[in-house]
């Protein structure tokens, strides 16, 4: 039996004219994150943690930002390809966890309907999917409210 165990961290600027995407779910906030796909912050940290336990790159070289097909997309089509490629190497997800750092909103009343997102995407039950939040005590860009980070570590089994 072989496991594999995968991180994964994203940055994004937060900037005017965006809606907030976080685990796959519209989060109500005046600023979302800037990028070339919907920019969820969450969900590409955990495509990069799924990528990186298997060695296959991360998600700049599988959705380029220089790529017209990907601007704008959806992210959680990014993780439903992400996890079609880790389940073609034989490999099934055993769990998540994930941490999210940002001043505000606050995203407690979220987690679920994330969890459900992520669980849905990737063959997993929402128990298996791990999301945490934490300030940075008004410290940095994260604590000027300039940007979000998310954090993702993932475990691979071989099927």
């Amino acid at each position: 039996m072989s496991f594999r165990i995968g991180s994964g961290i994203d940055f994004h600027q937060l900037g005017e004219g965006r809606p907030l995407m976080l685990g796959g779910v519209h989060v109500p906030y005046e600023r979302g994150c800037i990028g070339h796909s919907d920019a969820d912050v969450l969900l590409h940290a955990i495509c990069d943690a799924l990528l990186g336990a298997l060695a296959l790159g991360d998600i700049g070289v599988h959705f380029p930002d220089t790529d017209d097909r990907y601007k704008g997309i959806d992210s959680k089509e990014l993780l439903r390809h992400t996890y079609m490629l880790i389940q073609q190497e034989g490999y099934r997800v055993i769990n998540i966890d994930s941490t999210l750092c940002l001043q505000e909103p606050k995203i407690k009343p979220h987690v679920p309907a994330m969890r459900a997102a992520i669980a849905g995407l990737t063959g997993l039950t929402e128990q298996d999917v791990s999301i945490k939040a934490t300030t940075t005590e008004e410290l940095g860009f994260v604590g000027r409210k300039e940007g979000v980070v998310a954090y993702a570590t993932v475990l691979l089994q071989r099927f």
